[in-house]
């Protein structure tokens, strides 16, 4: 059996029963102690499992969303530094969509900073109001249903209003992003948002600070192939990065 159909397996029982025991293993692949060990330490550094004494468990996906003002805290620098990374993707007379985060929040403060000609699609209220006093930004809202914790428009008022454009390039801030398990996010109204901008870009750009990547999240958003590239912050391990890049997934933290 190769690796690939052993691997597949072990995640379907851990699908099943949450949990897997290398006795077990060792006897229904036929194969070695030493083959199951490897295996699992593959899996594990895939975020897909932990092991324990005797086998593995499945890893905890992230289904709780701190509070808005909460998230805007965590992690400042990494969002500052994300930000800055994500202007050199944008320039002057380019329509791009920006989703409900706190770090496109900060992308909006950076382009109202940079930018005289601008075109910007968004759900989020917060970075209408960014972008309200610049005369040069034409600033497109997909208004809808007001979620009043995350200052954003969901619904199919909002999900209508996008699908009426296509843009350069959009920049989506996800909760999780896995070679395995792909993009994620944790509920299903910022799911539905996230998965047409991507369909209404031309070129999607995922933004993840380090601690959400090898991470995953209770909604899944698409494969990760969908994303022509990851922006993240300078703390990411560069094995990670050399991982994802191994897999044709390029990552850009400098």
């Amino acid at each position: 059996m190769l690796a690939q159909e052993r691997y597949e397996y072990i995640i379907e029982i851990l699908n099943r029963d949450g949990v897997v025991k290398v006795s077990k293993l060792i006897k229904e692949l036929n194969v070695s102690i030493e083959t199951i060990r490897r295996d699992l330490e593959h899996l594990e550094k895939e975020g897909i499992l932990e092991r324990v004494y005797g086998g593995a468990v499945q890893k905890k996906v992230s289904v709780d969303k701190l509070s808005f003002q909460k998230r805007e805290e965590e992690f400042r620098e990494e969002k500052l530094e994300i930000a800055k990374i994500a202007m050199r993707y944008i320039n002057e007379n380019q329509s791009i969509a920006l989703n409900d985060s706190t770090t496109n929040v900060e992308i909006a403060r950076q382009l109202n900073k940079t930018f005289n000609s601008l075109t910007v699609i968004t759900n989020s209220l917060l970075i209408a109001t960014e972008l309200a006093n610049n005369t040069g930004i034409k600033v497109i809202l997909a208004g809808g249903l007001l979620n009043n914790k995350e200052f954003a428009f969901y619904g199919e008022f909002a999900k209508n209003i996008l699908k009426n454009f296509v843009v350069d390039r959009a920049f989506i801030s996800v909760g999780g992003v896995s070679l395995n398990r792909g993009i994620t996010d944790y509920d299903i109204n910022t799911v539905e948002i996230q998965k047409i901008l991507i369909e209404i870009s031309k070129e999607a750009i995922i933004l993840a600070d380090s601690s959400k990547i090898d991470s995953v999240s209770l909604t899944r958003i698409s494969d990760i192939e969908d994303a022509n590239f990851i922006i993240t912050d300078s703390k990411l391990d560069k094995n990670i990065v050399k991982k994802y890049l191994k897999s044709g997934i390029e990552i850009i933290n400098k």
